[in-house]
């Protein structure tokens, strides 16, 4: 608990000193019809909207986007190949198929089927047959595939997510939340380019039947290129989408919503809003120094904290936040420090809300100080820790 306190206290500290470089007028609250919602600009990673951001929800379909980060990963890791043929069980055909009375691709039973085609199921067609059929083939069964899934995304960061199987079928306990949806979707975007085009692809045409994308946040018009929806009992429907125009990328997680008129409509006025209230402002430059951190037993007392490139936002044009930042380190910091140093982070809040998070280098090295200096320091840590 003292090492807490004592972190609160240079967090205090040097709050002070940043939060009047980008104070402006408050801006009015974006209200959303979505239980829970969470939009984000892709370059910045400014948080635009965070309504219930980390409450959890059953994702549905929306368990197909983790699915395929497994498979996207174990493609790129050279674990399976696209022209790999994975075979259809009974089990896939029945619970996944045509069958199953659920979206499908209908792979026939028996037969074998390459993953590549097996993505374009999955990733256009939402086929619950093209998951179960990739997880039995890359895992031996759909459950030991689920636990691959929650596996990854726990090393993801993605803490708050569990999948209990590949399709997000009731019957399996399976939870995620508006935020770790975005995250994963800004993953896919940005860590598989070779992939990602493949959810904006109108339709795709497996054993002669021809389908499109199911995906109803393409028909918006508005330059959504992914990712995808999904309904569930009880929590309602849901969607992830991103969106490109004139440079600008965004991405939002819905969830909570009564009908796919309200998904639909909310999406559009949600990502709208985004589009064209807000713009890029640069709060530091790269390089520019943004604060100081105390250092402990050194020859200087303090050392300039930097970022290693510019530290921007994307802020609203016409009501402006009103922001504040803090700069957050481990104390004490000991010296020496060299130059480059990752030292803590600057945080910048709207009210409580946290934009965006910034890592900070040490702008040059310090050396350790005098006996003499490093004495008065040890006194000074004795006295906060008695505090």
């Amino acid at each position: 608990m003292r090492l807490l306190a004592f972190i609160l206290l240079a967090n205090l500290q040097f709050a002070a000193t940043t939060a009047p470089a980008f104070a402006q007028e408050d801006a009015p609250v974006f209200a959303t019809k979505a239980a829970q919602a969470y939009m984000v600009e892709a370059k910045t990673g400014t948080v635009l909207l965070a309504a219930n951001e980390n409450q959890a929800f059953p994702p549905a379909s929306l368990a197909k986007l983790m699915t395929m980060e497994v498979v996207f990963s174990a493609l790129e890791r050279g674990e399976i190949t696209e022209q790999r043929a994975f075979p259809v069980s009974e089990n896939a055909w029945r619970n996944g198929g045509a069958p199953s009375g659920t979206t499908t691709m209908f792979a026939a039973l028996n037969s074998q089927v390459p993953v590549i085609d097996l993505v374009k199921g999955v990733v256009i067609q939402n086929a619950n047959d093209a998951c179960i059929i990739l997880a039995e083939g890359i895992s031996g069964s759909e459950a030991e595939f689920a636990t691959r899934m929650t596996a990854r995304a726990k090393d993801l960061g993605l803490a708050r997510s569990s999948f209990g199987n590949a399709t997000g079928l009731p019957g399996a306990e399976s939870y995620t939340t508006a935020r770790d949806l975005v995250e994963l979707a800004r993953h896919l975007h940005r860590d598989y380019p070779d992939y990602y085009p493949l959810y904006s692809q109108p339709d795709f045409e497996w054993n002669k039947i021809f389908q499109r994308n199911k995906n109803p946040l393409l028909s918006l018009n508005i330059g959504v290129d992914g990712l995808g929806a999904g309904y569930s009992e009880g929590a309602g429907f849901a969607a992830v989408a991103s969106v490109e125009r004139n440079g600008t990328r965004l991405f939002l997680a819905l969830g909570g919503l009564q009908s796919d008129k309200d998904r639909l409509e909310e999406a559009r006025r949600l990502l709208e809003w985004g589009l064209s209230s807000f713009e890029t402002k640069v709060l530091f430059k790269g390089g520019e120094v943004v604060g100081q951190a105390a250092v402990y037993g050194g020859e200087h007392r303090y050392v300039d904290l930097i970022a290693d490139e510019p530290i921007d936002l994307y802020l609203p044009k016409n009501n402006p936040e009103r922001l504040t930042g803090r700069i957050v380190y481990k104390w004490p910091l000991r010296a020496p420090v060299s130059e480059g140093q990752a030292v803590g982070s600057l945080r910048i809040f709207s009210g409580e809300r946290l934009l965006r998070e910034v890592p900070l280098l040490s702008a040059e090295a310090v050396g350790t100080g005098s006996l003499a200096s490093r004495a008065t320091d040890a006194l000074l840590e004795m006295m906060f820790f008695w505090l």
